[in-house]
């Protein structure tokens, strides 16, 4: 079972694919949102996150619970989309509500964006958007030498603002490097996933 672990929807239940990806545990999840709270200087009031490789928008869907004002959630996957689309749905009575269908879902201070697309092209559409957080979980087969160069597009099209979060989660056994414009913070094991913490520093392209 995979829930939202606090914020306005906290403890409400997501459906997830029935397969083709990989839902970040709750556990995973609740350390994540604990170092971007401290992190980030407001926590993710107000904060702008882009969720990669989304799946069913959990990692998104949480932010968005806890107070971000913008969340994207960029996925490819058909079935995927369609399970996250109805997750969306499925939050607007949760205390923030409004909207429909899972696409541009306002409510409060809040907005939800789903990109059915794939992440390269998202890293290109969003020049300019000036994330806080940017996360992404892509399949652990994805070969590393791709993941990293979405994050080198997202650098070079400043869709991250300078000092913003940035955070990957890829398995343990692998090797991690962070292209040009990262600055590398720390990694943190759970078991077989580790996730690597950065922050966009356009001084380093």
């Amino acid at each position: 079972m995979t829930r939202i672990v606090a914020g306005v929807a906290g403890g409400r239940r997501l459906s997830v694919p029935a397969s083709g990806t990989r839902p970040t545990s709750d556990r995973v999840r609740e350390a994540l949102f604990s170092s971007l709270e401290t992190l980030l200087p407001h926590g993710l009031t107000g904060a702008r996150v882009l969720d990669l490789y989304a799946g069913s928008g959990a990692v998104g869907l949480e932010a968005w619970s806890r107070g971000a004002s913008r969340v994207v959630l960029v996925e490819a996957a058909a079935a995927a989309v369609k399970v996250m689309r109805a997750n969306v749905a499925s939050l607007r009575d949760a205390g923030r509500g409004g909207g429909g269908g899972g696409v541009g879902v306002v409510g409060g201070k809040g907005k939800i964006e789903v990109l059915a697309v794939k992440a390269e092209k998202a890293a290109a559409q969003l020049a300019g958007s000036a994330f806080d957080v940017v996360f992404a979980d892509p399949p652990y087969e994805l070969p590393t030498v791709q993941v990293a160069g979405v994050f080198a597009t997202l650098a070079q099209v400043a869709a991250a603002r300078s000092g913003a979060v940035v955070v990957v989660e890829r398995a343990t056994r692998d090797r991690w490097e962070w292209p040009l414009g990262y600055r590398a913070l720390h990694d943190r094991k759970y078991g077989d996933a580790t996730l690597h913490y950065a922050t966009y520093d356009p001084a380093l392209l």
